[in-house]
């Protein structure tokens, strides 16, 4: 099929998942179109073509006009930020019962991690927020499990090797020191998986407890665990500028 559009961005467009989580799903054999499985980057016409996930169908009619949200939420600590999950876990979006689109997750937050976690059913927002060239910094609260030592505040700030590879350099400042216990506040422009975390275990701290407070420019302020608000115009449009300041950076 030389006309159409490609699989992923059909979805995407959809709100159904944004485009890079769609492609997981493709690639994992999830997906079909007219009853067969389809792969990256195939072409279809949203339109005509019958689309389904793990069996059930896609109704939601392409191209119509709907409601755009751009969720910011307090995840507590417990939940999965996943649509469902087969192990029966709380997931976040049993959190935004109001909402009656199909939101998802930018990004993610382990379950053991709380705070701000931004959700949209725009699947070009969430490309621009999850794409590595475009990646906004992250502000996180950190408590570990003893006193820091000034050469894993250096090796932290400067980067770390996790799961083969550097880190990117964080900005890395002591909140509390104590014997016991420690409290940082690190600032990060990746979004690797359980990335703070493994920072941490590679210099020899175990986190504690692990919360994010900022993405780009919004703050988790006064929200409580379990609460949303959702984003202004003026706040949509200065994550979007944020991300393509990074990529102008970044070429």
């Amino acid at each position: 099929m030389s006309e159409g559009i490609r699989v992923q961005k059909v979805l995407s467009d959809m709100g159904f998942a944004s485009r890079r989580a769609a492609e997981k799903l493709i690639e994992e054999g999830r997906v079909k179109i007219n009853g067969r499985i389809c792969v990256i980057g195939q072409k279809i016409d949203p339109r005509k073509d019958i689309i389904s996930v793990d069996g059930e169908k896609v109704v939601k009619e392409y191209g119509k006009n709907k409601r755009r949200w751009y969720v910011a939420l307090n995840k507590p600590r417990g939940y999965v930020t996943t649509m469902s999950d087969e192990l029966g876990r709380k997931c976040v979006t049993e959190l935004l019962g109001d909402i009656d689109e199909r939101v998802y997750p930018v990004g993610r937050l382990d379950k053991n991690s709380e705070g701000l976690l931004l959700l949209t059913n725009d699947g070009e927002f969430a490309n621009l927020m999850m794409h590595p060239s475009y990646h906004i910094n992250k502000t996180y609260r950190v408590t570990v499990d003893a006193g820091l030592n000034e050469e894993q505040l250096i090796k932290l700030a400067s980067g770390v090797e996790i799961d083969g590879k550097m880190t990117l350099p964080a900005i890395v400042t002591v909140l509390v020191r104590e014997p016991q216990r420690a409290v940082i506040q690190m600032v990060i422009s990746e979004g690797r998986n359980r990335q703070i975390r493994k920072m941490c275990e590679a210099v020899g701290l175990e986190v504690l407890r692990l919360k994010r407070t900022a993405v780009g420019g919004i703050r988790l302020g006064m929200l409580k665990p379990g609460e949303w608000r959702e984003l202004t115009s003026q706040e949509v449009k200065m994550l979007r500028n944020q991300a393509g300041q990074k990529a102008e950076v970044r070429k």
